[in-house]
Order: C-alpha cells, then structure tokens, then sequence
C-alpha cells in the first residue's frame, strides 16, 4: 500500500507528547514499589504506542489494509474513520467524544490525587468528595482518560490490547494497597469498603461523581 495517509509522519510531534504525558505519569502516579513501576510501565507502553501510531507510523492501519483488505482509496489514519468509510468526519466524532472522556478522566485523576494528598499531610483516611463514592478514584479517572484516548479517539491495535492489561494490573495493585490501608485503618476502613465500590460509582450517583471531579471542587 502506497498511499500516503495524513495526520502521519510528525515523529517530533510525537516525541514532545510521549515525553509531556510520561512526566505527568511519573511525578502523579509518582511509583515507589515495584508493583507500581510495572503498572506504569504497562501504561508508558501504551503512550507510545498509541502516539507513536497516532503521529508517526498509522502500523494498525497497515497491517489491518494488509491482512483484512481494507486497502482502498479512502483510508485515513483513525482506525474508527477508516472502518466507518466517513473519513474526516469520523476522526472529528472519534476526537471529540475522546477528548471529552479524556478532560472527564484527568479531572477525576487530579481531585483524587489533591484529597488523597491531603489525607496523608493530615495522617488520616480520606472518605469525603469522590472517595465518599469509589475507593480508587484516581484509578477510575485513569481508567477513564486512557480508554477515551486510545479506544475513543484513536484506537491502535496496541493501546486496544493493553487498555484491559492495564485495567488488570490496577485493579491488583488497588487490592494490594487496600491491604496496607486495612493494617492501618482496620475497622474503619472495613466498614469504608463494605458501603463504597471500588472504582465504579453506583448508577444513581454518577452525576455527583462527574460534578465531583472538577477541580474548583471543595469537597
């Protein structure tokens, strides 16, 4: 297949959001065990290969045009464009419901991480604003912003592959640090786990979850 396919190409583009997306990564997340810096690793591997295909090499357009005979002359380099056959106009959908997860999940990230922040200046267990709803909140906008960026708005083969590895690998370093909590917080945080899900809001609270996240927040 020659044909060339727009939004490709931009190696620097892509490099400066590796790099500014990693550094957000690594000093939020700020791992310390090893079970942490492999989850982190797990994601840093799915923000390159999700910006590396979104702004380099399109390698699952390729190989889907190879293998599966999508090889015509409207391919695009959004996965969900080119197997929709609506062009610009599908990117531009895909993008904005993206990005609308994105800003949602990055919220919910950032407002977890000032309480839980604040929780340990104070030495205490934090159980008000979004962890009054999920136990994880920071995992869940996590969660959240990856699936919007690279599921919604620009799936690969890879960051579609990773998205559950990545969900798996959360989930057991959540259960492992609920551990740690329940030495410290034993009664407390039993009772903390038996009326709070762990990363999903129940269905009647997802509006106060979303209006939660927002950063201007003082819950």
């Amino acid at each position: 297949m020659e044909q060339h396919i727009a939004h490709s190409g931009a190696w620097a583009l892509a490099i400066l959001m590796i790099v500014g997306i990693s550094w957000f990564l690594y000093h939020y997340l700020a791992p310390k065990t090893w079970r942490e810096w492999a989850s982190a690793g797990v994601v840093q591997a799915f923000i390159i290969a999700l910006y590396a295909e979104m702004y380099g090499f399109p390698l699952t357009i390729y190989l889907l045009s190879r293998f599966f005979g999508l090889d015509r002359g409207d391919l695009n380099a959004s996965l969900w464009s080119t197997l929709l056959g609506i062009g610009e106009a599908g990117m531009m959908i895909s993008m904005l419901l993206g990005y609308a997860l994105v800003l949602l999940g990055v919220g919910i990230f950032f407002q977890g991480w000032r309480q839980v922040h604040r929780a340990r200046q104070q030495e205490g267990l934090v159980t008000d604003g979004l962890y009054r709803l999920v136990r994880h909140p920071q995992y869940t906008g996590l969660f959240i912003a990856l699936f919007g960026e690279g599921v919604v708005h620009w799936p690969t083969l890879f960051s579609v592959g990773l998205f559950p590895v990545i969900a798996f690998a959360y989930v057991m370093l959540a259960r492992r640090e609920e551990q740690h909590v329940l030495e410290e917080f034993w009664d407390e945080y039993r009772a903390y786990q038996q009326r709070v899900p762990m990363f999903v809001p129940r269905r009647e609270q997802w509006r106060e979850f979303v209006s939660s996240s927002s950063l201007n927040s003082d819950d």
